[in-house]
Protein backbone atom coordinates (compact mmCIF):
# COMPACT_ATOMS: atom_id res chain seq x y z
CA UNK A 1 0.00 0.00 0.00
CA UNK A 2 1.25 3.45 -0.85
CA UNK A 3 2.20 5.67 2.09
CA UNK A 4 1.24 8.75 0.07
CA UNK A 5 -2.35 9.99 0.42
CA UNK A 6 -4.59 9.52 -2.60
CA UNK A 7 -7.21 12.01 -1.41
CA UNK A 8 -6.20 15.48 -0.24
CA UNK A 9 -8.49 17.16 2.28
CA UNK A 10 -8.59 20.87 3.07
CA UNK A 11 -11.05 23.35 4.53
CA UNK A 12 -11.33 26.79 2.94
CA UNK A 13 -13.67 28.89 5.06
CA UNK A 14 -16.97 27.02 5.04
CA UNK A 15 -15.97 24.71 2.18
CA UNK A 16 -14.37 21.30 2.59
CA UNK A 17 -12.39 20.44 -0.55
CA UNK A 18 -11.68 16.76 -1.23
CA UNK A 19 -9.23 16.28 -4.09
CA UNK A 20 -8.63 12.93 -5.75
CA UNK A 21 -4.84 12.89 -6.09
CA UNK A 22 -3.67 9.54 -7.45
CA UNK A 23 -2.20 10.47 -10.84
CA UNK A 24 -0.27 7.24 -11.33
CA UNK A 25 -3.54 5.37 -11.97
CA UNK A 26 -5.74 8.28 -13.10
CA UNK A 27 -7.50 8.51 -9.74
CA UNK A 28 -8.81 4.96 -10.03
CA UNK A 29 -11.00 3.65 -7.23
CA UNK A 30 -8.34 1.75 -5.34
CA UNK A 31 -9.03 0.46 -1.86
CA UNK A 32 -6.86 3.22 -0.41
CA UNK A 33 -8.54 6.02 -2.35
CA UNK A 34 -12.02 4.82 -1.41
CA UNK A 35 -11.12 4.58 2.28
CA UNK A 36 -9.55 8.03 2.28
CA UNK A 37 -12.52 9.56 0.48
CA UNK A 38 -14.83 8.03 3.09
CA UNK A 39 -12.67 9.56 5.83
CA UNK A 40 -12.74 12.98 4.17
CA UNK A 41 -16.50 12.90 3.82
CA UNK A 42 -16.91 11.87 7.46
CA UNK A 43 -14.62 14.64 8.68
CA UNK A 44 -16.58 17.21 6.66
CA UNK A 45 -19.86 15.89 8.06
CA UNK A 46 -18.59 16.27 11.62
CA UNK A 47 -17.13 19.78 11.17
CA UNK A 48 -19.75 22.33 12.18
CA UNK A 49 -17.84 25.09 10.36
CA UNK A 50 -18.24 23.31 7.01
CA UNK A 51 -21.34 24.20 5.01
CA UNK A 52 -20.61 22.17 1.83
CA UNK A 53 -18.14 19.81 0.18
CA UNK A 54 -16.40 20.26 -3.17
CA UNK A 55 -15.17 17.01 -4.74
CA UNK A 56 -12.49 17.59 -7.36
CA UNK A 57 -9.28 16.13 -8.77
CA UNK A 58 -5.73 16.69 -9.90
CA UNK A 59 -4.58 15.85 -13.43
CA UNK A 60 -6.52 15.33 -16.63
CA UNK A 61 -8.74 12.54 -15.29
CA UNK A 62 -11.30 12.94 -12.53
CA UNK A 63 -11.64 9.19 -12.03
CA UNK A 64 -10.89 6.23 -14.29
CA UNK A 65 -13.20 3.83 -12.48
CA UNK A 66 -12.14 0.62 -10.78
CA UNK A 67 -8.46 0.01 -10.16
CA UNK A 68 -8.09 -2.92 -12.52
CA UNK A 69 -4.73 -3.89 -11.03
CA UNK A 70 -6.64 -4.68 -7.83
CA UNK A 71 -9.69 -6.04 -9.63
CA UNK A 72 -7.62 -8.78 -11.28
CA UNK A 73 -5.98 -9.85 -8.02
CA UNK A 74 -7.00 -10.65 -4.48
CA UNK A 75 -7.05 -13.80 -2.38
CA UNK A 76 -9.53 -15.32 0.02
CA UNK A 77 -13.26 -14.79 0.44
CA UNK A 78 -14.94 -12.93 -2.40
CA UNK A 79 -12.83 -9.84 -3.13
CA UNK A 80 -14.99 -8.86 -6.09
CA UNK A 81 -18.09 -8.73 -3.87
CA UNK A 82 -16.17 -6.82 -1.20
CA UNK A 83 -15.13 -4.20 -3.76
CA UNK A 84 -18.70 -3.90 -5.02
CA UNK A 85 -20.07 -3.40 -1.50
CA UNK A 86 -17.31 -0.87 -0.80
CA UNK A 87 -18.31 1.21 -3.83
CA UNK A 88 -22.02 1.05 -2.95
CA UNK A 89 -21.18 2.33 0.52
CA UNK A 90 -19.13 5.19 -0.95
CA UNK A 91 -21.91 6.27 -3.32
CA UNK A 92 -24.40 6.14 -0.48
CA UNK A 93 -22.11 8.19 1.75
CA UNK A 94 -22.12 10.99 -0.82
CA UNK A 95 -25.88 10.83 -1.36
CA UNK A 96 -26.76 10.87 2.37
CA UNK A 97 -24.03 13.33 3.37
CA UNK A 98 -25.64 16.04 5.51
CA UNK A 99 -24.08 18.82 3.44
CA UNK A 100 -24.33 19.55 -0.28
CA UNK A 101 -21.60 17.86 -2.34
CA UNK A 102 -20.51 19.73 -5.47
CA UNK A 103 -18.50 17.95 -8.15
CA UNK A 104 -15.89 20.20 -9.76
CA UNK A 105 -14.82 18.27 -12.86
CA UNK A 106 -12.42 19.31 -15.60
CA UNK A 107 -11.10 16.03 -16.92
CA UNK A 108 -12.09 12.58 -18.10
CA UNK A 109 -14.70 10.61 -16.16
CA UNK A 110 -14.87 6.90 -16.92
CA UNK A 111 -16.89 3.94 -15.64
CA UNK A 112 -16.94 3.99 -11.82
CA UNK A 113 -16.09 7.69 -11.82
CA UNK A 114 -19.49 8.28 -13.37
CA UNK A 115 -21.06 6.89 -10.22
CA UNK A 116 -19.27 9.48 -8.11
CA UNK A 117 -20.38 12.30 -10.41
CA UNK A 118 -23.98 11.11 -10.34
CA UNK A 119 -23.93 10.84 -6.54
CA UNK A 120 -23.02 14.53 -6.17
CA UNK A 121 -25.83 16.98 -5.58
CA UNK A 122 -24.55 19.48 -8.15
CA UNK A 123 -21.82 19.15 -10.78
CA UNK A 124 -19.88 21.82 -12.66
CA UNK A 125 -18.06 20.38 -15.68
CA UNK A 126 -15.25 22.28 -17.38
CA UNK A 127 -14.37 22.30 -21.09
CA UNK A 128 -11.78 19.53 -20.72
CA UNK A 129 -14.36 17.14 -19.28
CA UNK A 130 -15.59 14.01 -20.98
CA UNK A 131 -17.80 11.22 -19.70
CA UNK A 132 -18.04 7.54 -20.68
CA UNK A 133 -19.54 4.31 -19.38
CA UNK A 134 -17.03 1.86 -20.83
CA UNK A 135 -17.84 -1.33 -18.94
CA UNK A 136 -19.23 -3.21 -21.96
CA UNK A 137 -15.81 -3.06 -23.59
CA UNK A 138 -14.34 -5.01 -20.67
CA UNK A 139 -16.95 -7.75 -20.39
CA UNK A 140 -18.63 -5.93 -17.51
CA UNK A 141 -21.78 -3.90 -16.85
CA UNK A 142 -22.15 -0.58 -15.05
CA UNK A 143 -23.69 -2.53 -12.19
CA UNK A 144 -23.00 -0.66 -8.96
CA UNK A 145 -22.82 2.80 -10.47
CA UNK A 146 -26.21 2.28 -12.11
CA UNK A 147 -27.59 2.98 -8.63
CA UNK A 148 -26.77 6.68 -9.01
CA UNK A 149 -26.39 7.08 -12.79
CA UNK A 150 -29.75 5.70 -13.93
CA UNK A 151 -31.88 7.95 -11.66
CA UNK A 152 -30.08 10.99 -13.10
CA UNK A 153 -30.45 10.36 -16.83
CA UNK A 154 -33.29 9.40 -19.17
CA UNK A 155 -33.89 5.78 -20.18
CA UNK A 156 -33.12 6.37 -23.87
CA UNK A 157 -29.86 8.11 -23.01
CA UNK A 158 -29.02 5.29 -20.61
CA UNK A 159 -29.53 2.65 -23.30
CA UNK A 160 -27.38 4.55 -25.75
CA UNK A 161 -24.46 5.41 -23.52
CA UNK A 162 -24.28 2.19 -21.50
CA UNK A 163 -24.55 -0.09 -24.55
CA UNK A 164 -22.22 1.83 -26.86
CA UNK A 165 -19.63 3.19 -24.40
CA UNK A 166 -19.90 6.42 -26.39
CA UNK A 167 -18.14 9.44 -24.94
CA UNK A 168 -20.17 12.50 -23.87
CA UNK A 169 -18.92 16.06 -23.93
CA UNK A 170 -19.95 18.49 -21.16
CA UNK A 171 -22.96 19.82 -23.05
CA UNK A 172 -24.26 16.30 -23.71
CA UNK A 173 -23.72 15.40 -20.06
CA UNK A 174 -25.71 18.47 -19.02
CA UNK A 175 -28.51 17.77 -21.48
CA UNK A 176 -28.99 14.21 -20.26
CA UNK A 177 -29.02 15.29 -16.60
CA UNK A 178 -25.62 14.04 -15.46
CA UNK A 179 -24.13 17.48 -14.76
CA UNK A 180 -25.62 20.80 -13.66
CA UNK A 181 -23.43 23.30 -15.51
CA UNK A 182 -21.32 22.80 -18.64
CA UNK A 183 -18.78 25.59 -18.29
CA UNK A 184 -17.00 26.96 -21.33
CA UNK A 185 -13.78 27.98 -19.58
CA UNK A 186 -11.73 27.24 -16.48
CA UNK A 187 -12.67 30.67 -15.15
CA UNK A 188 -16.35 29.88 -15.54
CA UNK A 189 -15.82 26.65 -13.60
CA UNK A 190 -14.28 28.62 -10.74
CA UNK A 191 -17.02 31.26 -10.88
CA UNK A 192 -19.87 28.74 -10.93
CA UNK A 193 -18.46 26.75 -8.01
CA UNK A 194 -17.86 29.95 -6.04
CA UNK A 195 -21.45 31.07 -6.67
CA UNK A 196 -22.78 27.76 -5.37
CA UNK A 197 -20.63 27.72 -2.25
CA UNK A 198 -21.55 31.33 -1.50
CA UNK A 199 -25.23 30.45 -1.80
CA UNK A 200 -24.77 27.61 0.67
CA UNK A 201 -23.02 29.99 3.07
CA UNK A 202 -26.24 32.01 3.27
CA UNK A 203 -28.41 28.97 4.01
CA UNK A 204 -29.03 27.40 7.40
CA UNK A 205 -27.26 24.08 8.09
CA UNK A 206 -30.59 22.52 9.09
CA UNK A 207 -32.27 23.84 5.95
CA UNK A 208 -29.56 22.41 3.72
CA UNK A 209 -29.54 19.08 5.51
CA UNK A 210 -33.30 18.60 5.49
CA UNK A 211 -33.72 19.82 1.92
CA UNK A 212 -31.03 17.42 0.71
CA UNK A 213 -32.74 14.59 2.62
CA UNK A 214 -36.02 15.47 0.92
CA UNK A 215 -34.46 15.69 -2.55
CA UNK A 216 -32.59 12.39 -2.24
CA UNK A 217 -35.25 10.36 -0.46
CA UNK A 218 -36.13 8.26 -3.52
CA UNK A 219 -32.48 7.88 -4.52
CA UNK A 220 -31.59 6.53 -1.07
CA UNK A 221 -34.51 4.09 -1.24
CA UNK A 222 -33.31 2.98 -4.69
CA UNK A 223 -29.78 2.45 -3.39
CA UNK A 224 -30.93 0.41 -0.42
CA UNK A 225 -33.43 -1.66 -2.39
CA UNK A 226 -31.11 -2.65 -5.22
CA UNK A 227 -27.65 -2.72 -3.64
CA UNK A 228 -27.48 -6.51 -3.21
CA UNK A 229 -28.69 -7.17 -6.75
CA UNK A 230 -26.13 -4.93 -8.42
CA UNK A 231 -23.31 -5.98 -6.10
CA UNK A 232 -24.01 -9.63 -6.92
CA UNK A 233 -23.99 -8.87 -10.64
CA UNK A 234 -20.77 -6.89 -10.33
CA UNK A 235 -19.08 -9.65 -8.36
CA UNK A 236 -20.17 -12.32 -10.83
CA UNK A 237 -18.97 -10.35 -13.84
CA UNK A 238 -15.62 -9.31 -12.36
CA UNK A 239 -14.97 -13.00 -11.59
CA UNK A 240 -15.88 -14.18 -15.11
CA UNK A 241 -13.41 -15.38 -17.74
CA UNK A 242 -14.63 -12.80 -20.22
CA UNK A 243 -14.08 -9.91 -17.83
CA UNK A 244 -10.63 -11.21 -16.90
CA UNK A 245 -9.76 -11.17 -20.60
CA UNK A 246 -11.16 -7.65 -20.98
CA UNK A 247 -9.30 -6.27 -17.98
CA UNK A 248 -6.07 -8.05 -18.86
CA UNK A 249 -6.27 -6.75 -22.42
CA UNK A 250 -6.80 -3.23 -21.11
CA UNK A 251 -3.78 -3.46 -18.80
CA UNK A 252 -1.68 -4.93 -21.60
CA UNK A 253 -2.87 -2.21 -24.01
CA UNK A 254 -4.18 -4.68 -26.59
CA UNK A 255 -7.66 -5.39 -28.00
CA UNK A 256 -9.61 -8.10 -26.19
CA UNK A 257 -10.16 -11.29 -28.16
CA UNK A 258 -13.75 -10.39 -29.08
CA UNK A 259 -12.89 -6.96 -30.52
CA UNK A 260 -12.98 -6.54 -34.29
Amino acid sequence: MSSDPRVRSAVDGQVAVLTLDSPHNRNALSDQLVRELHAGLQAAAEDDAVRCVVLTHTGGTFCAGADLSEATGGEGGDPARARADQLVDLLRAIVVHPKPVVGRIDGHVVAGGMGLVAACDLVVAGPSSSFALTEVRLGLAASVISLTVLPRIGSREASRYLLTAERLDPAQARNCGLVTVAAESEQQVADEVAALTEAFAGASPQGLRETKTMLNHELVDHLDTHRDRVAEQSSRLFSSDEAREGMTAFLERRPPRWAR
